[in-house]
């Protein structure tokens, strides 16, 4: 898998070369599959390094006469040095992506069914630590989250905003406040609320052999609340906040993702009833990538 990660970045500095509609178009209607792997690295206080986690995901979009139809091919979990472990219940799991308002009618965003998530297991049975299950969820959401800035937006501006490389603008997901909703264990309240997020047409480079805009995102100050209830009759409630930034390639024929990536460091503090508050310091890397169709 490393060698996916090598391609070359070379930015062609031709202003005005490729035109606005490039941008615009919706993705064509072409199945795609995408491996996405995500980084947890935690931190003491002290900048001391703790341990870390690795995530990968494996995932295919199909349309279909309903939509936009994506599957889990394959979940795995790695932490630390121990062997990596498999989620057998999400391979072959699936759901149709929702794209307005950002959740579905059922409370869901992107259209990620909740109950999916609920009382994971791993390869040999043995049930997966809430932290981790929340992990899980969010690589999904991490997945459809880099898309919002390649694709056009219903609702104030976004790449369709982008007329040449150079271009900078203040994109419409500014300030929202998507709500952190994973099923009975996570409690309603729980949000995150992005800072001004820029998103910026960088120039033009290669990824996976095809011509792209290189786009980059920058989060600005962003904050969160989570409410989580581990065991009945226990609340945890943790606040912090988070920037996360990354370049995401979009093809400029197809419209589609070649290559994609997230930095993003989160500072917080959880009150856990009857002991000391907690402090973190977590930052997480995010790499995806288009394996083709």
């Amino acid at each position: 898998m490393k060698s996916l990660f090598c391609l070359a970045i070379f930015v062609f500095p031709l202003f005005g070369f490729v035109r606005a509609q490039d941008l615009r178009k919706d993705h064509a209607k072409l199945e795609q599959s995408f491996y996405q792997e995500t980084r947890v690295l935690k931190y003491a206080p002290d900048g001391t390094r703790q341990d870390s986690d690795v995530y990968r995901l494996w995932i295919k979009e199909s349309p279909d006469e309903k939509g936009e139809k994506y599957t889990c091919v394959q979940f795995m979990i790695q932490s630390g040095n121990k062997p990596a472990y498999s989620i057998p219940s999400l391979a072959g799991f699936s759901y149709h992506y929702s794209s307005s308002p950002g959740k579905d009618r059922k409370g869901q965003l992107f259209g990620i069914d909740h109950d999916a998530f609920e009382k994971l297991k791993d390869s040999s049975g043995k049930s997966i630590p809430l932290e981790q299950t929340f992990l899980t969820y969010n690589a999904f959401v991490d997945f459809h989250s880099l898309f919002v800035f390649s694709e056009k937006s219903d609702s104030g501006r976004g790449v369709q905003d982008l007329h040449q490389p150079g271009d900078k603008i203040v994109h419409g997901a500014s300030f929202s406040e998507p709500q952190e909703n994973l099923g009975k264990q996570v409690a309603d309240g729980s949000k995150f609320k992005n800072g001004e997020i820029t998103l910026e047409w960088k120039g033009n480079g290669p990824a996976n052999g095809r011509n792209c805009a290189i786009l980059g995102y920058d989060s600005g100050e962003s904050s969160f609340y989570l409410i989580t209830k581990p065991v009945p009759l226990v609340t945890v409630k943790t606040k912090g906040s988070s920037h996360y930034f990354g370049d995401v390639f979009k093809d400029l024929e197809t419209g589609w993702i070649q290559k994609a990536s997230m930095h993003e460091i989160v500072v917080s503090e959880t009150a856990v009833p009857a002991q000391k508050d907690i402090h973190s310091v977590i930052e997480r890397k995010i790499v995806m990538v288009n394996l083709g169709n």
